[in-house]
């Protein structure tokens, strides 16, 4: 059975302080972000995902995006080496996490960096974002470790957001979406569907028809429900002052062993 277990982290109390690279810095509403994050955690769990709550860093501003600290394919987990230094202290109570549910544990070792948002995994492919937070170095030790397990790693410019998945995820059926003005090479992917917002390129899969986007794509919304889908709708809106998305609030462990 597939697993339906998801890591997320509620969000700390310096979270106004997260890390913005890519935006102008806007004030955060840490009290609405608190509920938006319950609400997120919410829609996971009414959708069948066991939600597996990390234990809190408070003295680290982005921490409740959790994504960015592990990279998990069947069921061996990657610790992150994160890009930004002050985003290291984040990693060490993921990899507990992981490994009281049963992973196998890896880390990438300096001179290495990778986070968790630049890994975009479709089927056995796993597509990595090389850029600002992720160095070459990162890229190398993520094939050391997946490689082996039958993974193909791709690597894939990025240069015009934070992260590859802000710039695309992926529909259940493999086709990359992303929105063309922040996509470094569309061409790379085998079938790629624009989409007509930034935070349109952010979906969760939830299982079947389902996906989790942000309320901030309407239009999004709109084309995918047109293509069958069926669009679960969540307010991220102090998260994304943040450059978080749908995606990097929870980790999906979607084949580790039962």
């Amino acid at each position: 059975m597939p697993s339906t277990k998801a890591l997320i982290r509620r969000p700390g109390p310096r979270l106004a302080e997260g890390l913005v690279t890519h935006v102008e810095r806007t004030p955060v509403d840490t009290a609405l972000a608190f509920d938006q994050w319950v609400a997120y955690a919410g829609a996971l769990r009414a959708h069948g995902w066991e939600t597996v709550e990390v234990e809190p860093a408070d003295d680290c501003p982005d921490s409740v995006f959790v994504e960015d600290t592990v990279v998990v394919f069947r069921n061996v987990a990657l610790i992150a080496r994160p890009g930004a230094e002050s985003r290291r202290p984040e990693t060490a109570a993921v990899e507990e996490a992981v490994a009281r549910l049963g992973a196998s544990v890896n880390w990438v070792w300096e001179p290495g960096t990778l986070d968790g948002g630049d890994i975009l995994k479709v089927g056995d492919t796993i597509y990595v974002g090389r850029g600002g937070r992720t160095n070459a170095d990162g890229v190398r030790q993520l094939r050391a470790v997946f490689e082996p397990l039958g993974a193909r790693v791709v690597a894939v410019p990025v240069s015009k957001v934070l992260h590859l998945k802000s710039a695309m995820t992926a529909l259940p059926d493999g086709t990359v979406i992303g929105h063309p003005p922040l996509v470094d090479s569309p061409s790379l992917f085998p079938r790629f569907l624009p989409v007509p917002e930034e935070s349109g390129a952010h979906v969760v899969l939830l299982g079947g028809s389902k996906l989790l986007l942000a309320a901030s794509a309407p239009k999004s919304a709109e084309l995918l429900a047109d293509l069958g889908f069926d669009p679960v709708v969540v307010d991220i809106s102090e998260f994304e002052k943040l450059e978080g998305c749908v995606t990097c609030l929870s980790v999906r462990l979607r084949e580790l062993y039962a």
